[in-house]
């Protein structure tokens, strides 16, 4: 009996709240959406390994600009290029907003770039902006820094003697002594155990975010901080990186000279001294922790894995690999080191690197923004503490957008006369006001680091192109792709 009443009073419960949420949806004028259960909302038709698939398939019945639930979050998703472009574009201070993802929440409380909103968003961003251009970010300067470093990875992949290895610490070193450099004002040897130690955080790290476990944390913070688990060890972990963050920039302070900044921590320590007496200022030692740990594990994992799947993609397709070659050489004198200038006369290697970016598809649904008030679109009301989701896998698949946008095709950025052509579809840093503030960075070491490989071996695999599977080993926050053993045989 007892059990019987339980029940009828949860369904009236369940109902109330359905009947609730039907006239609250109304009121506001949000977007349309699947119907959405009580406390799980619409988690049940979310596929757990890719959430931004089902969101795909439910905006052909729902629109371009949908209302689904994550858990009790309501979530506002942008499908397809003009209605991304359109907010977070035309209507961009309406986007601004970053969500309070709970994983990031939890490991920098608040602090750092990534994460934060209103006026510590704008100083930190103008500064980190500022910060990375005086130091060479997109120019000359920082061309050489990858160029140096790239010497150290043809070395590295010159010792394994055409056997079979994993690029995927190599990779990992090359790109994180780039921004080891810009932050921290030294490389580290890709023997430094403690180096490959931080590596290995960052890329668990990241894997765990993009797991059903990490989706959990962010959708049930409350349940999994109480819950064993995994969690609570890469929480662990990051820690670890912190420590290392805050022993480097103690190091700077001890030895700081105000006017000849090394670095980015140098620079920030200057204007944290600077702004001391002013109460509104940003500049303190948790955005510095947070805001420098935003730029490793960002400048780190995303970048070094875009040049793993291209070489996945060159051992997939051999003759795009040797027409790439052909290219480079005809262009690129056989001992000379490439350099950005060569980018364009070498348009069909360019577009290859773009159609990499495109199929990769590294963030499918980017970082979350927020409303941070009430927010008109086209014609709906998207309320205030809503997350938005613009879904850039929807950007970078579209079928309006791209000629075969399910699979790999370099002609998507070549014209009738094979020379070089933009795409306003080509997202993969998103846009607006929000979009990455290391985008010229990685477009940078992308282009230097494959052309200079390219230059000096073909690469294949044990299996040969057959076994090479594109589909991404992890899919949520990020794709992460499938990890090989290669072969790099000289080319000379």
């Amino acid at each position: 009996m007892e059990l019987s009443v339980t029940l009828i009073l949860a369904g009236l419960i369940m109902a109330l709240m359905w009947l609730f949420s039907l006239k609250s949806r109304k009121h506001m004028c949000l977007p349309p959406g699947p119907f959405a259960l009580p406390i799980i909302g619409n988690l049940l038709q979310m596929d757990k390994k890719a959430p931004f698939k089902t969101m795909l398939k439910l905006s052909e019945s729902y629109g371009p600009v949908m209302t689904v639930y994550l858990g009790r979050q309501r979530t506002v998703v942008l499908v397809g290029y003009d209605a991304v472009k359109e907010a977070l574009v035309d209507q961009a201070d309406d986007f601004t907003g970053r969500a309070p993802v709970p994983l990031l929440m939890r490991v920098t409380k608040g602090y750092g770039l990534v994460i934060s909103n209103g006026e510590r968003w704008r100083q930190l961003r103008r500064f980190t902006l500022t910060t990375l251009r005086d130091f060479g970010m997109g120019r000359k300067g920082m061309e050489e820094w990858i160029l140096e470093e790239s010497k150290h990875l043809v070395a590295r992949i010159n010792s394994a003697k055409a056997t079979p290895f994993d690029p995927t610490y190599f990779l990992s070193c090359s790109v994180s002594n780039v921004i080891c450099c810009l932050v921290f004002g030294q490389r580290f040897s890709y023997d430094d155990d403690h180096f490959l130690s931080l590596l290995q955080i960052i890329s668990d790290t990241l894997a765990f975010g993009s797991s059903p476990w990490g989706q959990l944390y962010n959708i049930f913070p409350w349940l999994m901080e109480r819950l064993p688990g995994r969690q609570h060890i890469r929480f662990a972990k990051i820690e670890e990186l912190k420590e290392f963050i805050m022993k480097k920039i103690q190091e700077h302070q001890d030895t700081l000279e105000p006017s000849s900044p090394r670095d980015y921590i140098d620079c920030f320590l200057t204007r944290l001294k600077q702004e001391k007496p002013n109460p509104t200022t940003e500049f303190n030692y948790d955005n510095l922790v947070s805001t420098v740990l935003n730029l490793y594990l960002a400048g780190t994992e995303t970048t070094s894995s875009t040049l793993r799947f291209g070489l996945s993609v060159l051992i997939k397709y051999p003759k795009i690999q040797e027409k790439m070659q052909q290219e480079i050489d005809t262009v690129i004198e056989k001992e000379r080191l490439p350099c950005m200038e060569d980018r364009k006369s070498l348009p069909f290697t360019d577009a290859v690197l773009h159609e990499i970016q495109r199929l990769l598809d590294i963030v499918p649904m980017n970082v979350p923004h927020y409303a941070l008030q009430d927010i008109s679109f086209r014609g709906y009301t998207i309320p205030k503490a809503t997350l938005i989701i613009p879904l850039l896998h929807s950007v970078l698949k579209e079928e309006k957008q791209w000629e075969t946008p399910w699979s790999f095709n370099p002609h998507h950025f070549l014209d009738q006369n094979d020379n070089f052509k933009k795409n306003p579809a080509f997202l993969p840093f998103s846009a607006g006001k929000r979009s990455c503030v290391g985008e010229s960075l990685a477009r940078m070491e992308i282009f230097l680091f494959l052309v200079s490989l390219l230059q000096r071996f073909t690469f294949s695999c044990p299996g040969g192109p057959d076994s090479v599977d594109l589909s991404p080993e992890h899919s949520s926050f990020a794709n992460i792709p499938r990890r090989y053993q290669i072969i790099a045989t000289p080319r000379w």
